[in-house]
């Protein structure tokens, strides 16, 4: 079927009249027809294939069902500040294959640079920056009632969890990846769960997330050690669309992507069985991920109206687990920093750094050569505080 779809787009090339038909495409659809990935497999594609790709994921006909998120009537305004001299700027972004860098302080634009032939105006996927969105509507759905608290046992919520090492887990040991169930998040191993998850095929009637999760055995007691697990997130999303009984993207659109103003439509992918994939796969324009920075920087609140509980992202955005780095933790999907900064982070180079201390959101896209592994990951690190460090210069001229 996939090499029919090929073969259609080539005779539909000659037939239309292949230079027209191609020039009337945007750059995007180009690059993706022209590097068209044919395994579902992001981690098996090519560096090209990633690059043309990751634009375009939410268009790609192997992959492409998804729910949109509806831009916001009234956008937030984010105007120009002074420009902020990076610098090796221009090395770092090629060094990262970014594709983008939105850097926002006190509220106004202070450097915003794309590369990689992307600009202000496309969608860049998320990766695991999502999962920090999915832990923020579980914050909403505890404000308007939904869920009633993050001690509760996630099997209330999940019925077909029943009988699974997750009897007895909390939402709070999921949301904090302490669950003690085993899983393997090893992006290049095949057999890891993370690689096979989604492409198991699930029981029948029962969420694809949930048929794998509940099949697997306990390493550890609940909330003693911290896992990484993609599939968790996909569990709390699963949570947030039971408890709500509405799709992710629609509960996503309803309390933060309208009421914040976000500028641009988003989409969001969906897994074999129709869920949205939470822990992954929000395709936004680089200034909404920074918007969504700045919404954590707001507490939550759009407007005059609090959309999560107004400690939610005090315990959020603080360690709750020990992750085995000095200075660093995880709180709930979130990544945390000794300073008091956080930030939600995604495979292949994606990024929102927040530091409130300094009023700065830093979004970032890229396409790194390795998921995780390489130099690009500690380079960014550096790169933060690159940035820290010329707004505390400024703040000591005179």
């Amino acid at each position: 079927m996939k090499k029919r779809y090929i073969a259609l787009l080539a005779i539909g090339f000659v037939t239309i009249g292949a230079i027209g038909f191609w020039a009337s495409l945007d750059k995007e659809t180009q690059g993706v027809l022209k590097t068209l990935p044919t395994n579902k497999d992001v981690l098996l594609w090519s560096q090209e294939q990633r690059d043309a790709s990751f634009r375009a994921i939410d268009r790609l006909t192997l992959i492409a069902k998804n729910h949109l998120i509806k831009a916001s009537d009234h956008p937030l305004d984010l105007p120009k500040g002074d420009a902020l001299n990076i610098p090796n700027i221009d090395q770092y972004m090629k060094d990262q294959r970014s594709s983008a860098i939105v850097i926002i302080q006190d509220g106004k634009i202070r450097f915003e640079k794309y590369a990689l032939g992307f600009d202000e105006k496309g969608r860049w996927t998320s990766f695991s920056v999502a999962k920090s969105f999915t832990s923020t509507l579980v914050g909403a759905a505890i404000k308007d009632g939904y869920i009633k608290s993050l001690d509760d046992n996630i099997v209330n919520y999940i019925p077909d969890l029943k009988g699974s090492a997750y009897d007895g887990v909390s939402v709070k040991q999921v949301l904090t990846m302490s669950s003690g169930v085993k899983w393997n998040e090893d992006y290049e191993d095949k057999n890891s769960d993370v690689n096979r998850f989604n492409f198991t095929k699930p029981d029948a009637g029962i969420d694809a997330t949930v048929s794998y999760l509940r099949k697997l055995p306990r390493a550890h007691e609940p909330g003693k050690v911290w896992n990484y697990n993609t599939g968790e997130t996909n569990l709390i999303g699963v949570l947030v669309s039971s408890a709500t009984k509405k799709p992710l993207a629609q509960y996503l659109q309803e309390k933060i992507w309208q009421p914040f103003g976000m500028a641009s439509d988003a989409t969001w992918l969906l897994g074999p069985t129709g869920q949205e994939i939470a822990g992954c796969c929000i395709q936004a324009a680089t200034r909404d991920f920074a918007r969504m920075g700045l919404f954590v920087l707001a507490n939550g609140k759009a407007g005059d109206k609090q959309i999560v509980p107004e400690d939610w992202f005090k315990n959020a955005t603080t360690k709750q687990q020990d992750i085995g780095k000095a200075g660093r933790g995880y709180g709930f999907q979130w990544w945390t920093y000794d300073d008091g900064s956080v930030a939600a982070k995604g495979i292949f180079g994606q990024g929102i750094f927040i530091d409130p201390k300094r009023n700065l959101v830093i979004a970032s896209n890229a396409s790194w050569p390795r998921a995780s592994l390489g130099p690009q990951s500690e380079a960014r690190e550096v790169f933060y505080k690159q940035v820290q460090d010329l707004i505390d210069t400024e703040k000591t001229k005179p």
